[in-house]
């Protein structure tokens, strides 16, 4: 008999039940998804305010979807803003202007509009934007996601739920097992409580220790959400092999994440199969993986044993004396399936078209870029009035504050001279990063996010090869709510 229910918006907005007794709790609950046909994939969003919190709206529910497309498709997507013409959610940068529109996250696609355009492209409430986003035809599978980028308000928007996953497919060409093992897409997003009347029965359901583990002063504002549940049941047979596709759908905070018992066979980072770059190894076994804000995971990973307990959870993660809590916590439970089918293949419902063509591969020898000095420097700051790059606040009207030639490859260096970590990331493309504090990392690894140290550096070569990419573009900390108040900038690829 529970003894107390709470309703939650997750994931697009969905409300979900969640037990906070603990004694039952959810099975993991399955977003809607989108497939292309005749090489389009199409579909209506429309932006909605659900019992105060903003949202995806889609086929009569409140559930973002998995849009599901392989390489040379084309994502034609009406959005619609019925948001209210009068917000009253507060902003970074206030008044809320209830403004709104989408970015495609992670994809190598045109920056200029109809596609990937956060810059021009803006709708207010009333208004439709239509997206028309060209896959390139050599576009490496994995998994990326979209969500609402308009300056002074994505911060609120995503951390109400305003995102979904986009899979790129094509990943069993460089990893075939994947493509017999059944498949779960997991969309984890921090979730605020602060002013929730139920905050410490949460968390003391996803068992949030009573002790700070960082340096952070403040209380803990979110717990996680998987596919907008809290602290989800995962069906797994013992030793039984799935792979999982997660995405760190957070407004602000970071994930190290653990399968207790178990390690991870990663196969992609950031929507990169790692053997992409790297023929010879298209895997690496990890006990836990830290995830960026916006970054992605997409690992294989066994069952525990019969009669063992397991859970995935996240590890505390440090952010500095400046930075927001982010302690353990346990995000889902791994049980047994409540049927008798193992579920070893992949179940029928989840087959999906697979274009059958050959890996394309693309080594790369960054050592002699790595040898010379920075082709630019990034440098994050703040003070009480706001966030910066090189000094410089963002603004709608500024000259791009850098450019990069289409076919080249740069070296940058990101510094973070505050005392707290800052994720980079940069629109349509994907960079190396190598080093930390000047020291070469153990794993060099191709991602579109990566964490800066506070008081430290990363040193990555960004790949601005694709021609497709022409256009303004910009780049910024991923945490939405430094990015609002300033720390973006545009950059002109040429």
């Amino acid at each position: 008999m529970l003894t107390r229910l709470l309703l939650l918006i997750g994931i697009g907005g969905p409300l979900f039940l969640s037990a906070l007794g603990g004694s039952q709790i959810l099975s993991l609950p399955e977003p809607p998804q989108v497939q292309a046909k005749n090489h389009v994939v199409s579909l209506t969003l429309r932006a909605v305010n659900l019992n105060g919190r903003d949202a995806f709206a889609f086929d009569n529910g409140t559930m973002a979807p998995v849009i599901r497309a392989a390489p040379g498709d084309v994502l034609r997507i009406t959005y619609i803003n019925d948001l209210p013409a009068k917000s009253q959610e507060t902003c970074a940068v206030n008044p809320c202007m209830d403004m709104t529109n989408l970015h495609f996250h992670g994809l190598t696609v045109s920056p200029n509009a109809p596609q990937d355009d956060v810059l021009g492209m803006m709708a207010m409430p009333g208004q439709v934007l239509h997206y028309s986003v060209e896959i390139p035809r050599d576009h490496p599978p994995g998994l990326f996601w979209y969500h609402t980028h308009p300056h002074g308000e994505s911060h609120r928007q995503v951390l109400d739920g305003m995102s979904g996953a986009i899979v790129i497919e094509g990943m069993d060409r460089y990893a075939p097992e994947v493509g017999r093992l059944r498949e779960r897409v997991l969309v984890l997003r921090g979730q605020s409580i602060e002013h929730e009347p139920n905050a410490s029965d949460l968390k003391r359901q996803v068992e949030i220790p009573s002790k700070g583990c960082g340096q952070e002063a403040g209380a803990v504002e979110e717990i996680f959400t998987v596919n907008g549940a809290v602290r989800p049941r995962i069906e797994i047979a013992p030793r039984q092999r799935q792979f999982w596709r997660m995405v760190n759908a957070s407004a602000d905070r970071y994930l190290d994440l653990q399968l207790d018992g178990q390690t991870y066979e990663i196969v992609a980072l950031d929507g990169m199969p790692l053997a992409y770059h790297e023929p010879k190894s298209p895997t690496r076994i990890a006990n836990h993986f830290l995830l960026a804000p916006a970054g992605r995971l997409e690992v294989i990973v066994t069952g525990p044993p019969p009669g063992a307990h397991s859970v995935l959870r996240t590890l505390c993660v440090d952010t500095g004396q400046d930075g927001d809590p982010n302690p353990e916590m346990v995000l889902a439970d791994l049980v047994q399936p409540s049927t008798n089918r193992s579920g070893t293949d992949r179940d029928p419902e989840q087959s999906h078209a697979i274009d059958g063509r050959p890996p394309i591969y693309k080594p790369i020898d960054a050592e002699p870029l790595k040898k010379v000095a920075p082709d630019f420097i990034v440098t994050f700051t703040e003070d009480k009035n706001g966030f910066y790059i090189n000094g410089r606040k963002f603004a709608p009207d500024a000259d791009p504050m850098t450019s990069a030639l289409v076919g080249t490859y740069q070296h940058w260096r990101i510094v973070n001279r505050t005392a707290e970590l800052h994720p980079f990331h940069i629109h349509q493309v994907h960079f190396l990063a190598y080093a930390e504090n000047d020291v070469p990392l153990p794993h060099p690894e191709w991602l579109d996010t990566v964490n800066v140290p506070y008081g430290g550096s990363v040193d990555v070569i960004l790949d601005f090869t694709k021609p497709v990419i022409k256009g303004m573009a910009v780049f910024h900390c991923h945490l939405l709510n430094h990015e609002d108040k300033g720390m973006m900038a545009k950059i002109l690829f040429k």
